[in-house]
């Protein structure tokens, strides 16, 4: 009897002891791809950093934080309304939680700076390189494979995609995808009674003028 008591108690400490994911489909990832011999389809769009965003959230035992990373730069390549190529930079000195405020936030948002996360002073830049387009489902989704560079460490990431808006001067693509983020040296696991995530999600959001 003693041992059928004990074992829900070892299951809730183990339940207690592990962060779920935040909602989001897993990208594929892979060794980064030579992108010297890309070839640039269609027209090039400039990216408006001012009506881009990155939103990210990360989750641990306790809950969740959200926040974003501004757009530095970037252009994107489309080919009679289909997304082809592109490429974007993000100002990781930017980034910075929206669910806290005040001292809260500042520490979180120190903390995500630090070499416990995305060590900024080092690498204060993260990139994002299309090296494959494939159509989806209907003719505004698209598979989009890129390297995705942070902290000097670079791979290949597929994911779906889907492009919201596409006309003579505008287009606008949306993404929603998880990235586990030991793959790019992001390490830090969190305090032992509240461990973070092996995830991270990023919905991104681009918007390029012609």
């Amino acid at each position: 009897m003693k041992k059928l008591l004990v074992l829900p108690v070892i299951a809730a400490v183990i339940m207690s002891s592990c962060a779920g994911n935040p909602e989001g489909k897993k990208a594929e990832v892979q060794d980064s791809v030579a992108t010297e011999q890309i070839v640039k389809v269609g027209e090039e769009y400039q990216v408006d950093a001012a009506q881009s965003k990155v939103v990210w959230t990360g989750t641990k035992v306790t809950g969740a934080h959200t926040g974003t990373i501004a757009i530095k730069s970037g252009s994107l390549h489309v080919d009679n309304g289909v997304l082809t190529g592109g490429t974007f930079s993000l100002d990781l000195n930017t980034i910075s939680s929206t669910d806290l405020e005040g001292e809260y936030k500042d520490k979180l948002n120190g903390h995500l700076k630090s070499e416990d996360f995305f060590d900024v002073a080092q690498f204060p830049e993260a990139t994002f390189v299309v090296t494959k387009t494939e159509a989806g489902a209907t003719a505004q989704d698209v598979k989009v494979s890129g390297n995705l560079t942070i902290k000097g460490i670079t791979k290949n990431i597929s994911f779906d995609a889907k492009v919201v808006e596409s006309n003579a001067t505008t287009i606008k693509t949306e993404a929603d995808f998880n990235i586990v983020r030991a793959d790019w040296g992001v390490n830090y696991e969190g305090k032992k009674d509240d461990l973070i995530s092996a995830e991270i999600n990023f919905k991104v959001t681009l918007v390029a003028n012609k």
